[in-house]
């Protein structure tokens, strides 16, 4: 550890985080300045050391560390046999998988030109995608980034939405420019869609057209219709990355129409060249209560959900 202020930024205000780590992993953790000993069974100092280097690697990348952070922690180091933390990687800098599933997910992303990522809300699939696709840019591995979404509302009539055509979809469109300002200051995003290196459109746009030489985006996929999804992925060309990512949980379709990202996951997944990504509650990385919010409705759910998810990174 670095000075005082580091060694209490880990350890926690009168040692806060080392009494969880102690409490969970039931092991003895003496601090002597800004040295940790653990003490305990071979295998619980494993877990405590493998949650103790994450809280390192999070704190040395300036991320908040919070009694929620380490319960997040401790919670993933109990699951299954003890593990090192996952390899970091960098999509964009500053940018790091927090979860062993985002950093399958980053892994399927460097290694298949198709890769479709589905899981819950607020688990980095549109965040970690537009990452990736701004470091293709950045590294010229592509000329260009195409952003889409299907124009779909939730759930409720967003009624007569005045303005041109583009000024009529922004607002499907708007998590996609979240993502980018959240990532790239105002004025490079601007200059970059002046200069039709990002192109942010509706589903409806990239019909009739071949995009090649771009990092391909396909945002809320579960919202297209099977038709929908056969047109979008026809469009890619030989010089490009796809990625489609979604929530299979969270169809806002007419309940006689059949999601695209439902059917491609079925009809999909054992086709050569084309990666799947199931993300789980456990990835999620917003606050805490998101994950019990989601557990809560999906209990409600009829068994298999719509359209049952696999756990895991299932690489095909």
């Amino acid at each position: 550890m670095g000075g005082q202020e580091e060694t209490l930024r880990l350890f926690g205000p009168r040692d806060v985080y080392l009494k969880q780590l102690r409490d969970a992993f039931d092991v003895a953790l003496v601090a002597r300045g800004g040295e940790l000993r653990i003490d305990g069974p071979p295998e619980q100092v494993k877990r405590c050391e493998a949650a103790v280097l994450e809280l390192e690697q999070m704190l040395n990348r300036g991320e908040e560390i919070t009694q929620q952070t380490v319960d997040r922690l401790v919670e993933r180091q109990r699951r299954g046999p003890a593990r090192e933390p996952e390899q970091e990687l960098e999509p964009w800098p500053g940018v790091y998988p927090k979860t062993p599933g985002q950093a399958a997910y980053l892994r399927a992303m460097a290694a298949s030109d198709v890769v479709f990522c589905i899981g819950p809300a607020g688990t980095g699939k549109t965040y970690l995608g537009v990452a990736t696709a701004l470091n293709y840019l950045k590294q010229g591995e592509l000329k260009r980034i195409i952003l889409c979404r299907p124009a779909v509302e939730a759930g409720e009539s967003l009624g007569f939405l005045p303005g041109d055509i583009y000024a009529k979809v922004n607002p499907y469109l708007r998590p996609l420019y979240d993502a980018l300002h959240d990532l790239v200051d105002a004025r490079r995003v601007q200059r970059y869609l002046d200069n039709d290196l990002i192109e942010v459109v509706p589903l409806a746009f990239v019909r009739g057209r071949t995009l090649d030489n771009a990092f391909i985006i396909l945002d809320e996929a579960q919202n297209c219709t099977v038709g929908q999804m056969k047109t979008f992925l026809s469009r890619l060309g030989p010089h490009a990355r796809l990625l489609v990512t979604g929530d299979v949980t969270q169809v806002d379709l007419p309940s006689e129409t059949r999601s695209g990202l439902v059917d491609a996951q079925e009809r999909l997944r054992d086709v050569p060249g084309i990666r799947f990504v199931w993300l789980t509650e456990d990835d999620i990385v917003r606050h805490p209560l998101v994950r019990r919010i989601l557990d809560a409705y999906q209990r409600d759910l009829p068994a298999g959900g719509l359209g049952a998810e696999e756990p895991g990174d299932a690489a095909q």
